[in-house]
């Protein structure tokens, strides 16, 4: 026949110092029964009773002893416990005390004095983060979308000037060629404005140039303004 056996859950601590607060209040008990049936007695050359002290020892070797036995069942936090960070004499848990017990000091706690002040500016602090997330998020959702319109419009604007250029260029060259081709077939000899429609000419012919080479650039702002504006409409 198979024998089962059960398996129980560990005592769950929250902190140390609830390990700290069972340990003390064994000690406590212990050290006033020992004070009830040995008072303590001070010999002729100044030396506690040894029948005490021995009590006293075995009485502190069985609270570590259960306590170290009880530890393996205990967690602190859901880890596990230590008995050796609560029994050492040079453990920040542990203190001398009066009697030859040793106890674990229990924590001290402080309250720092109700101020309505305080109070209020914590809730005004609260009230401005709350306003400045907002502010955020409505940033998030307008931000976008206006310099994506924004942009857009420059982009067309700068086409425009452009366009505008190139035709200006267009009807001077036309115009200019018209006239001297015209006097020139007419015999009137060498045009009074010759130097100027060179000029004009030369001009016009960087300004081709100029505009071949930023072209390219021109067209890749154009496919950036197409793609934003496709961006805007679907943000919408």
């Amino acid at each position: 026949m198979e024998s089962t056996s059960t398996v129980h859950r560990r005592i769950e601590l929250q902190a140390p110092e609830d390990f700290a607060y069972l340990i003390n209040n064994v000690r406590r008990a212990a050290a006033d029964s020992i004070n009830a049936a040995f008072p303590p007695v001070e010999g002729a050359d100044g030396q506690e009773d040894e029948l005490r002290i021995r009590i006293e020892e075995m009485v502190n070797n069985y609270i570590i002893q259960t306590f170290t036995l009880a530890a393996p069942n205990l967690t602190i936090n859901g880890m596990p416990v230590d008995p050796e960070l609560f029994f050492s004499s040079s453990s920040s848990l542990a203190s001398p005390a009066a009697g030859g017990i040793f106890l674990t000091p229990a924590p001290e706690e402080q309250y720092e004095v109700f101020d309505s002040r305080k109070r209020a500016r914590v809730e005004d602090l609260a009230r401005e983060e709350e306003d400045l997330l907002r502010s955020i998020a409505a940033l998030k959702r307008r931000v976008p979308q206006a310099t994506a319109s924004a942009w857009a419009l420059a982009t067309k604007s700068g086409l425009a000037a452009d366009d505008a250029a190139v035709e200006a260029v267009r009807t001077c060259v036309e115009t200019d060629g018209a006239l001297s081709g015209k006097k020139t077939l007419e015999g009137l000899g060498p045009l009074d404005r010759q130097d100027v429609v060179e000029q004009h000419f030369e001009t016009a012919v960087e300004s081709l140039g100029r505009l071949k080479r930023d072209m390219p650039a021109t067209v890749a702002k154009m496919e950036r303004a197409r793609v934003a504006a496709g961006y805007v409409a679907t943000e919408r």
